[in-house]
């Protein structure tokens, strides 16, 4: 019995990885062997990645409500922690946009943290 080299099956798995590896520079996107290990490495910073990007961007809704905060003589954690006992249940994603796009709303948000009521 003969080995089979070019069987359709391996000619399926090579094309699949050559396909992801469009895009890469020289031999990457065209020799099998240097494209497998691009991919490979490649699929494992994507994987990463998304891990990663999920902390950036915390880190910048902190940064920016923060900022925001500060504006109003208070520290981010006074603040939280201001929101928390007076119940009010936001995430940082929605805090930080308030404190972009709406800063009136941001303020009645402080004058709450701060223990203050707030007239409608």
């Amino acid at each position: 019995m003969a080995r089979v080299r070019f069987a359709v099956a391996s000619g399926k798995r090579r094309k699949k990885v050559l396909k992801k590896a469009k895009g890469q520079f020289g031999g990457r996107s065209k020799l099998y062997r240097t494209a497998k290990e691009s991919v490979a490495k490649g699929m494992y910073y994507s994987y990463r990645d998304r891990k990663q990007k999920k902390r950036a961007m915390r880190r910048l809704w902190i940064a920016r409500i923060n900022a925001a905060a500060k504006e109003g003589n208070l520290s981010y954690s006074k603040f939280l922690n201001g929101l928390k006992k007076a119940k009010v249940a936001l995430d940082r994603k929605t805090l930080a946009h308030l404190a972009v796009v709406d800063k009136k709303g941001f303020e009645k948000l402080m004058e709450l943290a701060r223990g203050k009521q707030v007239k409608s």
